[in-house]
């Protein structure tokens, strides 16, 4: 049912239309919650008879798309660009540092995966204060964390001081991951949001593409390429770092938390005197301080539970596989080379970037399980390939590398939209930690696997991980698609967003409703 509200505010007159489902209304009146999911904003025609442009009214959801968004989608790419440097720098890092330090193959994974364990707890950590303090101090400060360890990294003399840094490293990505992506979600427009999101892993692919040059380039340098390796990671890190100065905070957060008037003063700023919040609910006391309890309430705890599955899933295979890609191609029998790594790092950037084209296309679900059924079939044909046509073995891998790419894209799009403004950043700090930790056990495990048990056996085992992936997600997907922030967050709606259609892999976007 829809209803038309009209409202006066400020002498101009306003019609919001509300989507009703499955809501009593009580006394006649509309839940404050519903009073607030404002979908549609008509100004009153000008006296002369025609809409006026300059009278045209937004919220933050469907305003136009501007510079300072493009600003604060270049600030979180970058930070996304310097994480996928960072740890595919390393791999090529590993290569010279290892043999000069007489590593052995638990250093050499504790080295592999140390940014990740940092990930997990600076995003846990980082993600829960972001909530408390605001987006826009962590936004800045833990870049700041960054830059100094990478650059530190430059004079280490031992595995235990690497080791360290890296870890601190990821602490301050992690929290990155938390915040950055909380912040653009929450400045972006609902027609963009998806689209930025989901760019956060073009560019981190971009990263990891441009390490691999830079890595190949540095390695001609000498004994102490591994040095310059990693602290060409800096020049990045530091250009983020300047151009973050003076980033505003989050309207949404601050209206969280009762500050309803700074909040307009941003938006009128930074997006414009014809742009409004749209969303007007002060957290309560209880909202304000609820952190992890709310993630794990009776209304959260399912999406909490699919967020962190769902990315966890899709996350080991993906580091565990990449992060030892040389390992893993000399056992298929694959001399490596500049030209095979080029190759293959292209198929990664082209697979991300068709993601982007499924993501405008697809519903959520249909995406989610379409893209789980493709890698799970294709890691399993790889297993049992093995010692099989060599050909066929390639293949597998390549359609496997191209839509985990492509899939990888819904790692930034689903968690900013399951969580409420209070803790989206609880929320997303959440998903990221279950998925960066499993994916430092999985990186940490699979060179042990690879040695003991064989190709075939750990593909299997890889495969079995996207399997419970895919029926997690069947089971548990929720449509988020062509909803507002705020309508996206509330599990309220689930149902009625999602349609008959959604549940078919790749569905298109004409069956939402």
């Amino acid at each position: 049912m829809q209803v038309y509200i009209p409202c006066l505010v400020k002498s101009v007159k306003y019609h919001y239309l509300v989507e009703l489902k499955s809501v009593h209304l009580i006394s006649g009146t509309l839940p404050e919650y519903y009073s607030n999911s404002f979908l549609i904003h008509k100004s009153d025609k000008s006296k002369n008879g025609g809409d006026s442009l300059n009278e045209q009214k937004f919220t933050i959801d469907d305003a136009p798309f501007n510079k300072f968004h493009f600003r604060i989608a270049g600030l979180t790419f970058g930070s996304s660009f310097c994480d996928g440097y960072s740890l595919g720098i390393i791999a090529m890092a590993l290569t010279v540092f290892g043999p000069q330090m007489n590593m052995n193959a638990m250093w050499t994974g504790l080295i592999g995966s140390s940014a990740l364990i940092g990930l997990f707890a600076g995003s846990l950590i980082l993600g829960r204060l972001s909530d408390r303090v605001g987006r826009q101090k962590i936004f800045l400060v833990n870049f700041l964390l960054i830059t100094i360890a990478t650059i530190l990294q430059f004079f280490v003399s031992g595995p235990e001081e690497l080791f360290i840094l890296r870890l601190l490293i990821g602490f301050g990505l992690g929290g990155d991951y938390a915040v950055g992506t909380t912040l653009l979600a929450e400045f972006s427009p609902k027609k963009y949001r998806s689209s930025l999101l989901a760019s956060i892993n073009v560019v981190w692919t971009l990263g990891y593409v441009a390490s691999n040059f830079v890595g190949h380039y540095l390695g001609q340098v000498g004994s102490d390429s591994w040095r310059w390796m990693l602290v060409s990671a800096a020049i990045p890190a530091i250009v983020v770092l300047i151009l973050r100065i003076g980033t505003p905070e989050s309207p949404r957060w601050l209206v969280s938390m009762g500050r309803v008037e700074e909040a307009r003063q941003i938006v009128k700023k930074h997006l414009g005197s014809n742009v409004e919040m749209g969303e007007t609910i002060t957290g309560t006391e209880n909202q304000k301080t609820l952190g992890f309890r709310g993630l794990f309430s009776k209304k959260l705890r399912k999406r909490t539970a699919f967020g962190g599955i769902f990315k966890l899933t899709l996350v080991i295979p993906y580091f565990a596989i990449y992060t030892f890609l040389p390992s893993i191609l000399s056992t298929m029998g694959f001399e490596q080379n500049f030209f095979a790594d080029t190759m293959l790092n292209l198929f990664l950037l082209v697979g991300a970037i068709f993601g982007l084209w499924l993501l405008a296309k697809f519903s959520r679900r249909g995406f989610t399980i379409g893209a789980f059924t493709i890698l799970t079939v294709s890691l399993f044909s790889l297993s049992f390939l093995h010692n099989g046509s060599q050909f066929l073995m390639l293949i597998a891998f390549l359609i496997f590398t191209f839509f985990m790419s492509a899939a990888s894209n819904l790692t930034l799009v689903y968690p900013a939209e399951l969580f409420p403004t209070e803790i989206r950043g609880s929320g997303i700090g959440m998903v990221t930690a279950i998925s960066r930790i499993g994916s430092a056990i999985g990186t940490f495990l699979l060179p042990v696997s690879l040695s003991s048990f064989g190709l075939s056996a750990s593909m299997a085992g890889m495969a079995a991980i996207l399997l419970i992936g895919l029926i997690v997600s069947i089971a548990w997907a929720p449509e988020t698609k062509n909803l507002s922030l705020h309508e996206a967050s509330d599990p309220l709606l689930e149902a009625g967003n999602l349609s008959k259609g959604t549940d078919i892999p790749f569905t298109e976007n004409k069956k939402i409703t």
